[in-house]
C-alpha cells in the first residue's frame, strides 16, 4: 500500500511588502495565511484603507488542505488577467491558506492584456518568494474514553506512537482528545482497538 500524501505547504506569517514597477504603474504585494473566507477580506479591506488611492486591489486565496477552494479576483482590471495570473504562482509554489493580494497604481501607460498578466504573475511570484514557506502535516483528531485502570496501557501507546495530547480528563471515566497524523491513523486505530475496554471515535467540534 503506497503512503497517505498527509502533508502540504502553507506560510505561517504575513510577508514583507514587496514592489514591482513597469511603465510607471506600482504593484505592491503581499502574502497572509488565511483559513476562512472572513480572514481574506478582513485583509483586503485593511490594505484597501492603507492603499486608498490605488485603482486596483486583485487578489487570490487557496483555502483547504484535503478539499481546497480557491477564488481569483480581477476587481476591475480587464477579465483573466490579475486574479487567475496571481493564483497560477500559488499553484506553481504549491501552496495553500494563502491570500495574494496586489495593489496597483496606475502609472499613465496602459500595459495592454499580456502585459497586465506578466506584470501580475511577476509581483505574485516576488511576494510568494518574500515568504517562509513551510510543510505542515495532515492530522485527525480522536476521542478516547476509557477506565483510569487502562491508563497505563493508552499513555504506553501514546509514548510508543509519539501521539499529540490535546485535551485530557481523567477521573474514574477518562476522555482524551488526541491528535493523529493521517498517515499513521490505521496503525494508531488497531492499536487501541487491542486495548478492548478503550473506545476511539472521530473527534467532531
Amino acid at each position: 500500500m503506497e503512503p497517505v500524501n498527509d502533508t502540504y505547504r502553507t506560510i505561517i506569517q504575513p510577508s514583507e511588502e514587496t514592489l514591482y514597477k513597469e511603465k510607471g504603474s506600482k504593484f505592491y504585494g503581499y502574502c497572509f495565511p488565511v483559513t476562512t473566507e472572513s480572514e481574506v477580506h478582513e485583509h483586503i479591506e485593511k490594505l484597501k484603507k492603507q492603499h486608498h488611492n490605488a485603482r486596483h486591489h486583485c487578489y487570490a486565496y487557496q483555502i483547504g488542505v484535503q478539499t481546497m477552494q480557491y477564488r481569483a479576483n480581477d476587481d476591475g482590471e480587464p477579465s483573466g488577467t490579475a486574479g487567475l495570473p496571481i493564483y497560477g504562482q500559488i499553484q506553481s509554489f504549491e501552496v495553500t491558506n494563502i491570500l495574494v493580494v496586489i495593489v496597483r497604481y496606475f502609472g499613465g501607460t496602459k500595459l495592454g492584456v499580456g502585459g497586465l498578466i506578466t506584470a501580475y504573475k511577476e509581483s505574485a511570484r516576488m511576494a510568494l518568494e518574500s515568504c517562509e514557506i513551510i510543510e505542515k502535516t495532515i492530522d485527525e483528531e480522536f476521542l478516547l474514553t476509557f477506565d483510569y485502570k487502562d491508563m497505563n496501557g493508552v499513555m504506553r501507546i501514546i509514548k510508543e506512537q509519539h501521539i499529540a495530547i490535546k485535551k485530557q480528563e481523567a477521573a474514574e471515566n477518562c476522555r482524551m482528545r488526541i491528535s493523529v497524523r493521517k498517515n499513521k491513523v490505521a496503525e494508531i486505530l488497531r492499536a487501541f482497538e487491542a486495548l478492548y475496554e478503550v473506545k476511539i471515535s472521530p473527534f467532531e467540534n
